[in-house]
């Protein structure tokens, strides 16, 4: 009987199938687990003996047990003992250099001037935007320090070539009001607000930034979203239209998307107003920061940068070429956070008054030149806060501020122009015009033209000025004197006799 029929003869036992059926479900996991615990230990046992090292056997080892051979193919090296020779290993790679990213070299603080808009002004036939946020940054490259100064929209300040405003309407008055082809000034709407600021804060500035709000959006969507530190509880309206309502709840991490991160440094409705919202503006500015200087982010950011400049430059436009820019984001890179003062024009520095502007009721925010030039001075300044007075006799104060004034006569009083004319020169005051003023003063009214603080004061303390109403400032780089004394009814009792 051959092999084949010997198979056929074969008999196999059959499997009761009604048998499995009544196997319980624990029962078949249990022979199941086995089965595959067998079929387990038997390629272990399998694969420990054909790979076996522990001692010398007779052989070559199959492939797959590790050893590297001269070709791929699974022929290994050997030498004249027929031990198998170890590997040449490739020769290590030095670790690759770090990244060099462009410096800033120039040596002068730097100051940049943030501009916040909303362009849907201008779609829905509105004319310009209005800022809706000013901060002005400065970077000292020398000490490795910065800063960030939040205007108030409300500051009524002087517009060069418009008179006194709301700062925030020299952006949409550069750019012509209501006919941007035509009547837009040299440089627009940032050149005047740079201006406007120049004169009013006191210090150069040199960028400028222009972001529209999508646009912002958009960026804070491409970069992840943002973290803030929420101390407050606040109710959200990123559409504006009351229908997309989003709690910010106190205390904690809250991340937030791009529109989120709009409405968040938009919403004033909280009892501190507008100071209130400069300071969510710089902790989003402080969250942007974190997000794209971290260290997994920054190098992705940096090759991004052409690309997001283009891609951006419909509604961001700067006077500063991508090349500065890049320098300048290496430079705040490396600032830490304690090293950056954020500080923003609160309601201490200010008074309260309500105007008409445009025909129409406006509340204004008129600033108090002592409190915001040491505010300036705290940011702008290498070593810190200046005193807003120096320290000595004020009449040598007055004479070393050299301030050029003019005194002109507010009463019927004849010749009290000049009469009180001799007696400031006899004091050692550069009086250098005298005349009538344009009506009769109650009361003496000062007239500053510029940051004369040292004579300011000796006037107050001579003239017995009480109230901050005498005071106006102006601002004119072409006025021909610094301070104008217009002479009230209330000094031609005080003029001291002999004058």
């Amino acid at each position: 009987m051959n092999l084949l029929e010997r198979l056929k003869n074969i008999k196999l036992p059959r499997i009761d199938l009604s048998r499995l059926r009544q196997l319980s479900r624990g029962q078949i996991i249990l022979w199941s687990a086995a089965i595959l615990a067998t079929i387990g230990l038997f390629m272990f046992a399998r694969s420990f003996t054909a790979c076996w090292r522990l001692t010398s056997l007779a052989g070559i080892p199959v492939p797959g047990c590790g050893t590297v051979s001269d070709s791929g193919l699974g022929t290994p090296v050997l030498n004249a003992q027929g031990t198998p020779l170890a590997p040449d290993l490739p020769t290590p790679i030095a670790n690759a250099p770090a990244v060099e990213y462009p410096r800033w070299d120039g040596g002068s603080r730097i100051h940049i001037l943030f501009i916040g808009l909303d362009y849907r002004d201008w779609q829905q036939g509105e004319g310009p935007p209005r800022s809706d946020s000013m901060i002005l940054f400065t970077i000292d490259p020398i000490t490795g320090t910065a800063g960030m100064l939040s205007i108030p929209r409300d500051m009524f300040v002087n517009i060069p070539g418009y008179g006194y405003s709301r700062i925030n309407t020299a952006y949409s008055s550069g750019e012509g009001n209501h006919t941007p082809p035509t009547a837009r000034l040299p440089g627009g709407g940032p050149g005047l607000a740079m201006k406007t600021v120049e004169q009013f804060i006191g210090v150069p500035v040199n960028y400028y930034i222009q972001v529209d709000f999508n646009t912002f959006i958009e960026m804070i969507n491409i970069i992840g979203g943002i973290d803030i530190f929420s101390d407050e509880k606040l109710v959200l309206d990123p559409a504006g239209t009351g229908l997309d309502h989003v709690a910010i709840t106190c205390c904690g991490i809250r991340h937030l998307q791009g529109p989120q991160a709009l409405a968040y440094a938009r919403t004033r409705h909280t009892d501190g107003g507008d100071v209130d919202r400069a300071k969510r503006q710089q902790k989003v500015i402080f969250a942007i920061r974190d997000k794209v200087f971290s260290p997994e982010y920054f190098p992705q950011f940096i090759a991004q940068a052409p690309q997001l400049y283009n891609a951006f430059s419909a509604g961001i436009h700067t006077n500063m070429s991508l090349e500065d820019a890049i320098k300048l984001a290496v430079l705040v890179r490396d600032i830490p956070p304690a090293s950056i003062k954020p500080r923003v024009i609160d309601y201490t520095m200010v008074t309260f008054d309500n105007i008409t502007l445009g025909g129409q009721n406006a509340s204004i925010f008129k600033p108090i030149p002592d409190k915001i030039r040491l505010l300036r001075d705290e940011i702008f300044t290498t070593g810190g806060p200046l005193s807003p007075l120096a320290q000595g006799d004020p009449t040598a104060l007055m004479q070393a501020d050299a301030a050029r004034v003019r005194v002109l006569n507010g009463t019927y009083t004849a010749q009290l122009d000049s009469r009180t004319g001799n007696y400031l020169l006899a004091q050692g005051m550069q009086v250098t015009e005298v005349g009538n003023a344009d009506r009769v003063y109650a009361n003496t009214v000062v007239v500053v033209y510029s940051p004369k603080l040292y004579a300011l004061r000796f006037i107050i303390t001579q003239f017995g000025i009480a109230s901050s109403n005498q005071i106006i400032i102006r601002p004119d780089p072409a006025s021909t004197v610094d301070l104008e004394i217009r002479v009230g009814n209330d000094w031609a009792g005080r003029l001291p006799a002999g004058y």
